[in-house]
């Protein structure tokens, strides 16, 4: 949509056409698409589609992230007007990508749930896009690569967190987000020998053949270094990426369930997802959003700015034939 539009058109998730393009509809009006990108359940020709997940039942101390997958569309309505910096290509006007909304779900049937989000991701997968995934808290991820999984193989992972989500829970019926790594694993859903945790401050026994990038080896190392140890770590693999906001300090991403001192700045985070150019980025997500913990609405922008990125990431290979 061009700047003539914006001038008579209103409410761009529904009324634009082209699902490129940049987007200069006031960001304070209209309805809040991620980046003001059309809503529509048709996935012809799109190539990465945008849902919610709005789900918080597993969590181990304060929920509020159902609240996450809207918060982030509204706090992205800041971001279309321009190509993002520092990347050298504008990926809104580059890669078709629609806003497929939230996944439905009953919320009173908990049990349901990974199964039906797993269902889920497999359709938009079936019709050839990619998924960029608004949580939701963190157990989100585990449905999510079991779909993957069923497509590409093992995954290869790069997750943002401050925990390492490998907490022993062999009971692959329980829903919690602590585990939801560890039966990643251990359901054969990701390959640890080409995966890596980074930002993790809290103690995990045993990391299940992760690589481990803690937040302090970031900030004595650099972002430049940790990025490149995590490409290497994952090579030429298809690659999901789930960024967990805690893996921000709360100083940056107050609103979150199992806030951790010490964490990465945003300045960091951002530094480290640009070095991650060139990694093949099958999906990714955004998780731990719980806009009731922050005023400010500081962590739903965080949260927007890393989903930003992953689009870019998600069309950097591609641009380029990959």
């Amino acid at each position: 949509m061009s700047l003539e539009d914006a001038k008579t058109e209103i409410d761009a998730a529904f009324t634009r056409a082209d699902l490129r393009g940049l987007s200069f509809e006031n960001a304070f009006g209209g309805a809040p698409s991620f980046l003001r990108r059309r809503y529509t359940k048709d996935l012809a020709g799109v190539d990465l589609a945008i849902t919610g997940v709005p789900f918080d039942q597993a969590v181990t101390h304060r929920p509020g992230t159902r609240f996450g997958p809207r918060a982030i569309r509204e706090a992205s309505s800041l971001q279309p007007f321009d190509p993002p910096y520092g990347w050298g290509y504008s990926p809104l006007e580059e890669l078709a990508i629609a806003d497929y909304g939230d996944m439905a779900f009953d919320y009173a049937r908990v049990s349901d749930f990974p199964a039906a989000l797993s269902a889920h991701i497999a359709t938009i997968l079936k019709a050839g896009a990619g998924t960029l995934t608004l949580g939701g808290d963190h157990y989100i991820t585990l449905p999510i690569l079991r779909a993957y999984a069923d497509r590409f193989g093992p995954m290869s992972v790069i997750q943002f967190d401050a925990h390492s989500d490998l907490w022993v829970d062999d009971d692959m019926e329980r829903i919690d987000h602590g585990t939801m790594m560890y039966k990643a694993v251990k359901a054969g859903y990701v390959d640890p020998r080409r995966s890596v945790q980074i930002g993790i401050r809290t103690e995990c026994a045993d990391y299940l053949g992760f690589q481990v990038i803690d937040a302090r080896a970031v900030h004595e190392e650099g972002a430049a270094a940790a990025s490149a140890r995590a490409r290497a770590i994952v090579g030429a693999a298809p690659c999901y990426l789930t960024f967990d906001i805690d893996a921000l300090d709360p100083a940056f991403a107050p609103g979150t369930g199992t806030p951790v001192w010490g964490g990465l700045a945003s300045w960091q985070a951002a530094a480290i997802l640009r070095g991650l150019a060139g990694i093949d980025l099958a999906g990714g997500d955004v998780v731990e959003v719980s806009p009731p913990y922050d005023t400010t609405g500081a962590t739903a922008i965080m949260g927007a700015h890393v989903a930003h990125e992953l689009i870019c990431l998600y069309g950097w290979t591609r641009r380029r034939g990959g």
